[in-house]
């Protein structure tokens, strides 16, 4: 049974639907496909942060990164909405998939940039977003990957500010749907609303306290 929302949840569900409203028309999501330019050499991390918006921010225009999709996986059906996965009821989680050159960054540094920007003591959500959909998840594509997700795991754990256990969870990759257009790079589209959201989260605020340090690449309120 999924507990009330909070009123700092409630304001971050107006602004979703807002935004939403404001902007376009959702479209019908789609599996991923490659990137366009991508290549044999080019590969694939997904990660579960909580809203998609803040995950995908996270991990734009960083050296390397091809992509960042926001969309929904984990589920069971097939071209899920946003307003169904909201429901709790389909399975997936809120997620990004990323497309990188592994001659110029790598999945250890992709992790980092993961575990600095979520809550991994948190297993009810990610910060306000208190949901199944919004928990955190490492997808991994090949055992050297769920090897990475596991070591990195262990390695971070002494860096917690926070002394709780880590309940993020590393699962294999499954199908991937990308979201409704409104929702990709939402940030960079749609500033105002999204810093709102961010600040009325506490997000900023508690990776602070997790970590002592703020990402360098979190996007900053004009």
């Amino acid at each position: 049974m999924r507990s009330a929302p909070s009123p700092i949840a409630l304001l971050c569900a107006s602004l979703t639907l807002a935004a939403g409203s404001a902007l376009a028309a959702p479209a019908a999501p789609s599996a991923s496909s490659p990137a366009p330019g991508a290549h044999a050499n080019y590969e694939h991390a997904t990660f579960a942060m909580g809203c998609f918006w803040s995950a995908q921010s996270a991990f734009e225009d960083r050296p390397g990164v091809i992509s960042v999709t926001s969309g929904y996986t984990g589920g069971t059906k097939v071209n899920p909405t946003y307003e169904e996965v909201s429901t709790g009821t389909t399975g997936h989680f809120e997620a990004i998939e990323i497309v990188y050159d592994p001659a110029k960054t790598s999945f250890a540094k992709l992790l980092d940039v993961f575990w600095h920007n979520v809550d991994p003591t948190q297993g009810d959500g990610q910060f306000c977003d208190r949901a199944p959909e919004y928990r955190s998840i490492v997808f991994y594509h090949d055992d050297a990957q769920r090897d990475a997700a596991q070591r990195t795991m262990r390695e971070m754990a002494p860096e917690l500010k926070v002394k709780k256990p880590m309940v993020t969870q590393i699962l294999p990759a499954g199908p991937f749907y990308a979201a409704e257009d409104y929702h990709q790079h939402f940030a960079k589209k749609n500033p105002g609303y999204y810093h709102e959201y961010r600040e009325g989260c506490g997000r900023d605020a508690r990776l602070m306290q997790l970590w002592g340090k703020l990402d360098a690449h979190a996007p900053v309120a004009e």
